[in-house]
């Protein structure tokens, strides 16, 4: 696996934040994907989910994460959808192709690399979904892997 830095570009993002269950990730990305087609927004192609805390050693209840979707135009909040300017930032990313639930390993070695290599993780690991479940099986789902890092 080949762990790469690059520079992610400045984005503006509608996200619903949720605490709880993963299982209600695939019902969040369809509400945050409706509302932008309900206001005629533009999407721009990142469809991501940034975790907070890991299941590794948090309660499935207490997990808290948010999925969202970068897009073009102007928007306002809007009941549980928020919007933010994502800014220009380097992050370590690798790729994972396969299963969700199988991406624990890659998150890892990216961690590893930083720590490694001289970076500092400066902030919560995302997903970058490359793909959708509801178009290719799951054994060729693509999801990148990020962490935002500076270098020490």
């Amino acid at each position: 696996m080949e762990v790469v830095e690059k520079r992610i570009e400045e984005s503006k993002v509608a996200y619903i934040p949720h605490k709880g269950s993963y299982d209600k990730i695939p019902e969040l990305m369809q509400e945050v994907g409706e509302w932008l087609s309900e206001k005629n927004l533009q999407m721009t192609g990142r469809v991501y989910g940034t975790y907070f805390n890991s299941p590794e050693d948090t309660p499935t209840e207490n997990l808290q994460y948010e999925i969202g979707f970068s897009f073009e135009g102007t928007t306002m909040p809007e009941g549980k959808i928020g919007i933010k300017e994502v800014p220009e930032h380097t992050v370590l990313t690798a790729m994972h192709k396969g299963p969700y639930t199988e991406i624990g390993p890659v998150i890892h070695a990216v961690a590893d690399y930083a720590v490694k290599n001289g970076y500092d993780i400066v902030g919560p690991v995302t997903e970058v979904y490359l793909n959708s479940p509801l178009e290719v099986p799951e054994s060729e789902l693509l999801t990148e892997v990020q962490f935002p890092v500076i270098k020490l």
